[in-house]
């Protein structure tokens, strides 16, 4: 590690984080609508969005700040364990060419702006729609802060804040100055910010990736010294226990297979994955965006070979987020590492950012209307999910300063466990209006209990509980994912209490949306938030789809 401020790479991360800077205002007036106080604008940008836009949203969305710096990590650490990323961002797409065009013209067709909103008006349920928000807002909290921590491990690498013995405040200044410049430019620009800055992050982060993955496997002497480095390391020492592996051994199948499945299942449930999508102006943008989201999957491949790298490479740290950071600074120009400390930087600022207003949005919308203003006027529910949308921010750079890193991506892995539970609601509820609003709700109920309850449980050498997110299947006896886990006996019990609830004809709410809805193009509907007057629908009668 260098000794200082490396004063090159500082500056050009100065130089494009503040060229992002002027984009995130100057989005304000990118497509600037003629009514801006109203959700669609600020928090879904106008729901105008065509397929490049989207495609960079979503991109910036997905592949986070957290995923240059704890996927190749995980690999570093523990070896191809850690590539169970790259198999559930390929799983993901197909699962979402089947149900998000359905969520976006039902979404477009009525005006919602958030999952809860759907899920309100397909079960007539104000508690469900509580339940998917709250969860929304918990698993969204500590991903924002994992944004922080990628900025956080960046500046230590450059040398900026300086040791352990400064004073906490100017230590962590740079810190609390890139989330004060994030804060002002997701209140004034909304979603537009975001979406502009995403083009200039992944533009950094392909040119960052293709250069390391050809010039750095060439300054370590190909990738056949890579892997024998990386062999030799989890092999351990002479007679002692192996650290990792360059494949999974057959006793962690169970564990690679269950997380790959329950993260895509998970990854769009959540709520910055859905407003990105709704932000799209028509279905056919969706369809196009699942046949070219997987280019970020190849991308993903190669970043995970990093972790390889910085093993070849002698990268020393005490912990294993700032593995990558100092790769990049040991093997680039100071310069060059300059533009891939930027490129992590404004990884973390787009997804933050757009989560920051998902979760706004939930609160706006879920809680604050549904629960406490019904009468809010568009103009009072932009400025209240503009407020939240700082303090959500707010709570995350708490987290950041007073918890141990370790803490935050544990609660990361907590937060997916939590957000698969409303899969049932959301995606079943697109499909059938057979499952029962009050079996979903026991169905979300119990997945939440037994998937916290089982991470509780879970220790690791820095945490007592919520060590991690595996642990044995009941029934099965083999390591799995505790998400998936729960998500299945969520299912078992909403599928057992709707043929209980239906038998005793208990009251199924009612479902606002029609057949028509969920196949609609832009072309076939009112303007955006607008809702067409419906014929009256029988409490509880099947959707017909």
């Amino acid at each position: 590690m260098k000794d200082g401020v490396n004063g090159v790479a500082l500056g050009v991360f100065i130089f494009f984080f503040l060229a992002v800077t002027v984009i995130g205002f100057m989005a304000a007036r990118w497509r600037k609508a003629e009514n801006e106080a109203s959700l669609d604008e600020w928090g879904l940008g106008g729901r105008s969005f065509g397929t490049w836009v989207t495609w960079f949203l979503l991109g910036g969305d997905l592949y986070t700040a957290y995923t240059f710096v704890a996927v190749p990590a995980a690999i570093y650490a523990a070896g191809a364990a850690g590539f169970f990323a790259v198999p559930y961002t390929i799983l993901v797409y197909p699962l979402i060419f089947t149900f998000l065009p359905r969520l976006w013209s039902v979404s477009h067709k009525h005006g919602y702006v958030t999952t809860s909103d759907f899920v309100r008006g397909r079960f007539g349920s104000k508690g469900l729609s509580l339940a998917v928000a709250v969860t929304g807002i918990l698993a969204t909290m500590p991903y924002i802060a994992l944004q922080l921590v990628g900025i956080q491990a960046v500046l230590d690498v450059m040398g900026v804040g300086g040791g352990e013995n400064t004073h906490w405040f100017i230590k962590d200044l740079p810190l609390l100055i890139a989330f004060a410049v994030l804060a002002a430019y997701t209140y004034s620009s909304g979603l537009r910010a975001p979406a502009l800055i995403a083009f200039v992050k992944d533009g950094l982060i392909y040119l960052v990736i293709a250069v390391a993955i050809i010039y750095i496997p060439i300054k370590l002497g190909g990738f056949d010294n890579i892997f024998a480095a990386a062999q030799e390391k989890f092999a351990g020492p002479p007679g002692g226990k192996p650290t990792g592996a360059l494949a999974p051994g057959v006793n962690g199948q169970w564990g690679y297979a269950t997380l790959a499945l329950g993260s895509a299942l998970a990854l769009f449930m959540y709520p910055h994955s859905i407003t990105a999508t709704l932000s799209s102006r028509s279905r056919n943008v969706i369809r196009r965006n699942t046949t070219i989201l997987p280019l970020y999957s190849l991308m993903l491949g190669l970043l995970a070979l990093l972790g390889f790298m910085a093993i070849a490479a002698g990268v020393k740290v005490d912990n294993n987020q700032l593995a990558i950071p100092q790769l990049f600074e040991n093997m680039f120009p100071d310069w060059f590492a300059g533009v891939a400390f930027a490129a992590i930087g404004i990884g973390a600022l787009v997804p933050a950012a757009i989560m920051s207003i998902a979760a706004a949005n939930l609160f706006t919308r879920n809680i604050y209307k549904d629960f406490l203003k019904p009468d809010a006027t568009p103009a009072q529910e932009t400025r209240v999910s503009k407020l939240v949308s700082l303090l959500v921010k707010v709570g995350a750079l708490a987290f950041v300063l007073t918890m141990d890193k370790t803490v935050a991506i544990n609660f990361q892995l907590l937060g997916g466990i939590w957000i698969l539970q409303t899969m049932p609601a959301l995606v079943g509820g697109l499909f059938t209006r057979w499952f029962h609003r009050w079996a979903l709700l026991a169905g979300w109920a119990v997945g939440m209990v037994y998937g916290t309850a089982a991470a509780y449980g879970v220790a690791s050498p820095t945490q007592a509980h919520f060590g991690g997110s595996s642990k044995e299947i009941p029934g099965i006896g083999e390591i799995g994912y505790i998400g998936l886990t729960a998500f299945v006996l969520n299912v078992v019990v909403t599928l057992v209490l709707t043929l209980v609830l239906n038998a005793v004809k208990a009251p199924a709410g009612t479902d606002e949306t029609s057949p028509g809805d969920y196949t609609a193009d832009a072309d076939d509907l009112a303007a955006p938030g607008v809702k067409k007057e419906l014929p009256p629908v029988t409490a509880g009668a099947p959707g017909g789809h």
